[in-house]
C-alpha cells in the first residue's frame, strides 16, 4: 500500500522484491507505525547498504500523514544510522521533474551529483544526490542546526540550516559524536537547568559552536558585563544614533540582521559581540547614547509578523554565498591570513606571504589573504594567521577577539596581543618570576619625582608601554634629559617605562611556537646607531644586517631563557628578544606576531619554518574539533 501510494507505478518496488528486501542482510528496512493506531503503517525507508556508502533508495510516507515533519524524522534516522555505521556518505537518487523534492533534499544537506539521463525509464531522468557523513567530511564540514522546542512551529525550510527539536539534539547519537556543528539554540527558555541551558552545555561539551553560549547566556543577564562588552562599540553606537533626535530607541536583532536600514551596521556588529541568535536592545540617550539593557527573545513568543522577520534574516544569514572565490582542490581546512597590502614593513614580506601559501595549500588548508575590510566573512575560517603589525587599539586586536569568539584557532591570540603590546604587564611578569632584565622601573604621569628618576643607571631607555619596533623608544643621557623627554611622553600615555641601556653588538631574537624554539637570529645594530631600527636615518634601509643561527648553537641558557619568558604570555607564536652581556641572559621583551621574512628568518629552515607554522595550526584545529586528542602520557 505504501508503495502504490507513494510513488508512480514505473518507481515501485515489486512485493518480491520488498520480501527479498526483508530478509537480506544487504538492505535496511525503517518501517513508521502510527502510535495510535496498533500496526497502521504510515512510513517506510529502504536502505541499501555498501562498504563505505549508505544508498537511500527510497522513503515513502502516506498522503495523509505528509507535512507533519515525519519524512524529517525518516531521514534524522537514516542520518544517525550511517554515523553509528561508519559509513563515510549517503546516496540516492530522485526524480528530476520533482523540484520540491529536489529542494527538501537540498534543505537537509544533500548535493547533486549528476544528472542519471532515462534512468526510470525512457525520458524519465534522475538526479543522483549525496552528502558525506561524520568525521570522514571533507566538504568543509561545519552544519548549521537550529535547536527549537517545536520543530513544526518553524515554518521555512529554504536555509542552510537543519531544523531539529530538543530531545533529537539531545540524543540523537548524529549531534552527539560530532564537533562540526554550529548549534543556534531558539529554546524557549535559557533559564539555569532548562532545555535551553542544557543544549547550549552540550553543545560545548561536544566541541561544537554554541550560539548564545552558555558563558553568553550569563553575560546578557548581567548589566556590568553588558557595559563592558558594549564599551568598544561606544563610538559606533554615537556615530550611528547620533542624529536621532528621541530620548530612547528599541532595536530588535534577528540573526544579525534588523528591519531599520539606517542601523544594519550596527545590528551586524552588536551580533558579533552579543552572540545570541534572537535579541532586543535597549538605548537611552544620557549625555551619550548608552545600552541600558538587554533582553533574549524566545521565537515561540513572537507574532507572525516578527516570525516572518525571522525567517527572512535567517535566510539572509545561513544563505549567504562561502567563498568569494571558487577553490579548485577539496581542501579540509580553510585559513586566513590577515595582511595589509599598504604596510611600509610589515611582519612578513610577499615572499613569505607566498611561502605560507604554498605550504598551506600543500597540507590540505586553503589559503585566502585578508584584509580588514574582511571582518563580516571571518566565520567562514577555521584558522586565522595575523602578517599584520599588531595592536591593542587596532583593527588587529578587534579581529582576533572576533575570530576567537567565532571558534577560530588564532595566532596571534587576543591574550597574546593584550600582554604583548604592553610593556608595564612585561616588566610586572618578569619581575615576578625572577626572569632578568636590565633594571627597569615603572614611572608615571604627574607622580615622576626627581628619586625615582636618580634611581635608573644612565644612560637609560624610555618606553612607551606599547611601543615596536624601536618607535616610542628614547636613550636618555642623564635625568634632565630624561625629565625633558618625559613631558612629551605623558602626552601620550600615563605610564612609561625607564630602563637602563644595556649595549651590545646584536640582540638575539628567538623564535618560539607551542614553548619551543623554531629560529634563532641575531638582528645587528644600524650603523653609528643604538637601536636596530634607526627611523630617522636619511638611507633606505632602516636596519640593521641579521645572521640567522642554528637552534642547536645558540647557548642554551639563551634558548632556556626565552622559553621561559614566552611560556608567560601563552603558547603561540612569539618573537622574544635577549641580550647576553658579561655572560648573563637579559630578556627586554616578548613580542607577538614576529617577523618571518624570506631571506632572514627562514634562511637555514626555509620552507620547514612555514610548515611548522601551518602544521601547528592544523593540530590546533584537529585538537578543538575532538579529531586528534592531547597526549598526556610522556
Amino acid at each position: 500500500m505504501l508503495e502504490k501510494k507513494s510513488f508512480p507505478d514505473f518507481q515501485q518496488t515489486t512485493k518480491a522484491n520488498l520480501k527479498k528486501g526483508i530478509k537480506s542482510s544487504f538492505q535496511e528496512i525503517i518501517i513508521v507505525e502510527d502510535a495510535d493506531i496498533t500496526g497502521q503503517r504510515i512510513g517506510s525507508a529502504i536502505l541499501f547498504k555498501y562498504k563505505h556508502m549508505l544508498r537511500l533508495y527510497s522513503i515513502s510516507i502516506l498522503p495523509e500523514f505528509r507535512n507533519y515533519g515525519i519524512g524529517s524524522k525518516i531521514l534524522e534516522h537514516v542520518k544517525a544510522f550511517a554515523f553509528s555505521k561508519n559509513f563515510t556518505s549517503i546516496t540516492l537518487e530522485v526524480s528530476s521533474k520533482n523540484e520540491k523534492l529536489v529542494d527538501w533534499y537540498l534543505s537537509n544537506g544533500f548535493l547533486v551529483i549528476k544528472t542519471l539521463t532515462d534512468y526510470y525509464r525512457t525520458n524519465e531522468d534522475a538526479l543522483k544526490m549525496g552528502m558525506r557523513i561524520g568525521a570522514a567530511s571533507t566538504d568543509h564540514d561545519t552544519k548549521n542546526l537550529i535547536v527549537i522546542d517545536r520543530p513544526y512551529s518553524w515554518e521555512k525550510s529554504e536555509i542552510k540550516a537543519t531544523v531539529i527539536s530538543v530531545k533529537d539534539y539531545i540524543n540523537n547519537p548524529l549531534y552527539q559524536n560530532n564537533s562540526n556543528f554550529r548549534v543556534f539554540n531558539l529554546c524557549s527558555s535559557y533559564k539555569y537547568q532548562s532545555f535551553g541551558y542544557y543544549v547550549s552545555l552540550l553543545a560545548s561539551a561536544r566541541g561544537q559552536r554554541a550560539i548564545p553560549s552558555s558563558s553568553t547566556i550569563k553575560d546578557v543577564q548581567l548589566a556590568n558585563v553588558v557595559q563592558s562588552l558594549s564599551y568598544e562599540l561606544n563610538e559606533q553606537v554615537n556615530r550611528v544614533l547620533g542624529k536621532d533626535k528621541g530620548e530612547s530607541i528599541l532595536l530588535e536583532v534577528y540573526f544579525g540582521q534588523t528591519s531599520i536600514s539606517a542601523y544594519k551596521t550596527l545590528a551586524t556588529k552588536l551580533f558579533q559581540v552579543f552572540e545570541v541568535p534572537l535579541f532586543s536592545i535597549n538605548f537611552i540617550k544620557a549625555e551619550k547614547w548608552i545600552i541600558k539593557n538587554i533582553k533574549v527573545l524566545t521565537f515561540k513568543d513572537l507574532n507572525t509578523e516578527k516570525k516572518d522577520m525571522v525567517y527572512h534574516a535567517a535566510q539572509k544569514y545561513f544563505n549567504k554565498k562561502r567563498y568569494h572565490f571558487p577553490k579548485l582542490n577539496n581542501y579540509k581546512y580553510d585559513l586566513a591570513i590577515l595582511i595589509n597590502p599598504f604596510e611600509e614593513y610589515p611582519p612578513s614580506n610577499k615572499e613569505a606571504l607566498e611561502k605560507f601559501r604554498k605550504t598551506a595549500n600543500k597540507k590540505g588548508m586553503y589559503v585566502e589573504f585578508i584584509s580588514k575590510n574582511d571582518i563580516n566573512k571571518i566565520n567562514e575560517f577555521d584558522a586565522l594567521l595575523i602578517r599584520e603589525t599588531t595592536n591593542v587599539n587596532h583593527y588587529t586586536y578587534e579581529l582576533s577577539r572576533l575570530a576567537y569568539a567565532e571558534g577560530l584557532v588564532v595566532i596571534d591570540d587576543p591574550w597574546s596581543i593584550l600582554r604583548c603590546s604592553n610593556k608595564i604587564y612585561q616588566h610586572e611578569l618578569f619581575k615576578k618570576n625572577k626572569i632578568r632584565t636590565p633594571k627597569t622601573i615603572a614611572l608615571t604621569k604627574n607622580m615622576s619625582e626627581d628619586n625615582i628618576l636618580e634611581q635608573l643607571n644612565y644612560p637609560a631607555v624610555l618606553k612607551q608601554p606599547d611601543s615596536a619596533f624601536s618607535l616610542g623608544v628614547i636613550k636618555v643621557n642623564d635625568k634632565t634629559e630624561a625629565i625633558h623627554q618625559l613631558k612629551s611622553l605623558f602626552k601620550k600615555t600615563d605610564m612609561v617605562i625607564g630602563q637602563e641601556f644595556l649595549y651590545s653588538d646584536f640582540d638575539w631574537r628567538i623564535g618560539v611556537l607551542d614553548n619551543k624554539p623554531i629560529y634563532a637570529c641575531k638582528y645587528f645594530m644600524t650603523k653609528d646607531h643604538w637601536q636596530i631600527y634607526n627611523w630617522s636615518s636619511e638611507e633606505e634601509e632602516k636596519s640593521g644586517n641579521h645572521e640567522t643561527v642554528a637552534i642547536e648553537q645558540v647557548p642554551e641558557q639563551i634558548l632556556n631563557t626565552a622559553v621561559k619568558a614566552s611560556s608567560l604570555i601563552g603558547d603561540g607564536l612569539y618573537g622574544v628578544d635577549l641580550k647576553f652581556v658579561d655572560n648573563k641572559v637579559y630578556v627586554i621583551e616578548v613580542n607577538d606576531n614576529p617577523n618571518i621574512d624570506f631571506g632572514v628568518e627562514d634562511e637555514l629552515l626555509g620552507d620547514e619554518l612555514y610548515a611548522l607554522i601551518i602544521d601547528s595550526l592544523i593540530n590546533r584545529i584537529e585538537i578543538m574539533k575532538n579529531i586528534r586528542h592531547i597526549n598526556l602520557i610522556k
